[in-house]
Parts: C-alpha cells; sequence; structure tokens
C-alpha cells in the first residue's frame, strides 16, 4: 500500500515521522527540537523565519502526529494524483507558511488588546516597542504542527471534489465533501471565537484553509498549462482515453502525397518508409508521455517533453 502513495505526500509522511522519532529521540540528551523549529512570536528573542517551514514537519505528541499524518495521506494521495507533484507541494507548504503568518498576526493582535487595556491611548508603535523590550518573555508561545497545510488540503478536496461522498466516524452514513469541509469550517471558527484556551492554533487551521481558497480560487481564474489543474485538464481531456490516443491521434496523421524516391517491389518509396517510421516513433514518443502525465501527473513532464507534446497537439 505504502508503494502506491504519490512520490511528496510519501515524502512528506516520511520526513514528519522522522522528525517526530528525531523529536522524541534527542530529547533524551535533553536537546529540544521542537524548541528550535517551532514557530514562535515574530518579536520574541527565539524567533526565526525558517522556522515558518520547519514548524510544519514538527508534533507535540503521538495522537498530534497520527490525526495529520491519516488526513495528510488520505486526502494528500487524491489531490497530489489530481494536480501532479510540483503543484501539490507549492500548495502545500505556500499553505503551511500562510497559516503560520495568520497565527502571528492574531498573536499580535493579543497581545495589543492586552497592553491596550492596560495603557490607554497606546499606539501600535508603542505595543512594537513594548513587545521588542521584553523578547524574551515571548519565548513562551510556540507553534507547532502541520495541520496549517493539511486543513488547506481538506479544502482542495472539498472544493475539487465536492459531490464525492466520504465516511465520517460515527455517522452511519456518507457526507459530501462539500458539506464535511463546511463542518469543518465551522467548528474552526466557534473554537476561535469560543475564546478558550485549548492548546490548538485554530487560526492556524483557518490561515491554511483560507490560503488554499484564494490559490484554488487564483489558478481557475488564472488558467495556464503549466501550473493549474482547470487548464492542463481541459487540454488532455482528449488524451485520458486510450482509443483518442492511440487510434484518433494516428488517423490526423494522414500519409501525404508527392513523395519522390526509389520505388521499392511492394510499390511503396523509400521516403514513404522513412515517413513511416518517423511517424511511428514519433507517436511512440507521444505515447511514453501520456503515460507520464496518467500516472505521475502533468507537472512531471520536463520542459522538452512539454514542448513535444504541445508542438503535437499543434499537428492535429
Amino acid at each position: 500500500m505504502f508503494a502506491n502513495i504519490p512520490t511528496v505526500t510519501k515524502n512528506l509522511l516520511i520526513i514528519n515521522v522522522l522528525a517526530y522519532l528525531a523529536t522524541v529521540v534527542l530529547a533524551t540528551i535533553g536537546i529540544d527540537l521542537n524548541g528550535l523549529g517551532g514557530l514562535y512570536f515574530f518579536l520574541a528573542s527565539k524567533f526565526h523565519l525558517f522556522q515558518f517551514v520547519t514548524y510544519q514537519f514538527l508534533h507535540g505528541s503521538l495522537t498530534h502526529l497520527f490525526f495529520n499524518m491519516f488526513a495528510l495521506w488520505m486526502f494528500g494521495c487524491v489531490i497530489e494524483r489530481e494536480w501532479g507533484a510540483r503543484k501539490f507541494l507549492f500548495f502545500y507548504i505556500t499553505c503551511g507558511i500562510f497559516a503560520g503568518v495568520c497565527q502571528e498576526l492574531v498573536q499580535f493582535v493579543d497581545y495589543y488588546l492586552f497592553v491596550a487595556g492596560r495603557v490607554p491611548g497606546a499606539s501600535v508603535v508603542d505595543v512594537f516597542k513594548s513587545l521588542s523590550d521584553n523578547a524574551a518573555f515571548l519565548n513562551h508561545s510556540l507553534t507547532i504542527g502541520a495541520s496549517g497545510a493539511v486543513y488547506a488540503i481538506l479544502l482542495a478536496f472539498g472544493m475539487t471534489f465536492p459531490n464525492e461522498r466520504i465516511f465520517i466516524f460515527p455517522l452511519p452514513i456518507p457526507v459530501k465533501a462539500k458539506w464535511f469541509i463546511t463542518f469543518y469550517v465551522v467548528v474552526e471558527l466557534f473554537s476561535v471565537m469560543s475564546s478558550y484556551d485549548d492548546g490548538v492554533a485554530h487560526i492556524a487551521h483557518l490561515g491554511g484553509m483560507l490560503s488554499g481558497f484564494l490559490l484554488i480560487r487564483y489558478w481557475r481564474e488564472h488558467p495556464d498549462n503549466y501550473f493549474n489543474q482547470n487548464g492542463t485538464r481541459q487540454f488532455f481531456d482528449w488524451w485520458s482515453k486510450d482509443n483518442m490516443r492511440k487510434s484518433t491521434w494516428r488517423n490526423n496523421f494522414t500519409t501525404t502525397s508527392g513523395f519522390s524516391g526509389q520505388t521499392r517491389t511492394d510499390g511503396t518509396s523509400n521516403n514513404d518508409m522513412e515517413y513511416n517510421a518517423r511517424k511511428k516513433e514519433r507517436q511512440e514518443e507521444i505515447d511514453r508521455i501520456l503515460d507520464k502525465i496518467r500516472i505521475s501527473g502533468y507537472d512531471s513532464l520536463s520542459k522538452d517533453e512539454k514542448r513535444r507534446l504541445f508542438e503535437a497537439s499543434r499537428d492535429r
């Protein structure tokens, strides 16, 4: 089963598991990996820009890791196969970063309200100065986990396959993906508005979903053939069926007349033979590229393979 998981999803699962095991092992010798790679508040003394990426691969408990990785496996496999590896990875990392940015902004608002409540008339500059003067104190706040990126993948599944039915324990009947995602959004909004400290970064969850929504909308409104779901799928719809790939394509390449050359005893010229050989070679190359798209997605193609495919489509 593990061998059937797409490349990026598989590697993300492996990295997260290895990072958790490293966290547990290093803790026995006094090294806090979560403290090194987790996301601190941007005015804290331990904050570093690289933490916007590294925090996504760290988890506080085995349960935390399991549920994030289960969701990544369940929905990430589908989305990566639909989009291709490059686009999926870009989406995952970008949404994780944006989720961290949202968490940082809300933390700043919380600090601002805290300071403004005790210092009437305090400006944003005053809050910045106050927080900067207490940078060491701000190290108590730490965000870790892949949840922001995973929630973006959940949203991507709901937007890509809105009417796909999935089972949610303990409900005995399947639920459409669009209602499943709506339920999660409502739960996260309620959790944020209830304003109790449960140790869960609900804003990061919502931030990941928001960034996922914006990215998908942008790709749909700006279609192209390199980094877009709709544009790529529409362009290659006709490639998806074997009869169109192997039969219709060949019919479009008709043998031209007017070739000159030595005539063989079977009635064909040397130029005819060369032309047919070249045509067969081109067709085999196109079939190989199409099989690669079917298995790994359009984004797995090299620039040269994309060029050949576009040239072939132009000659249809």
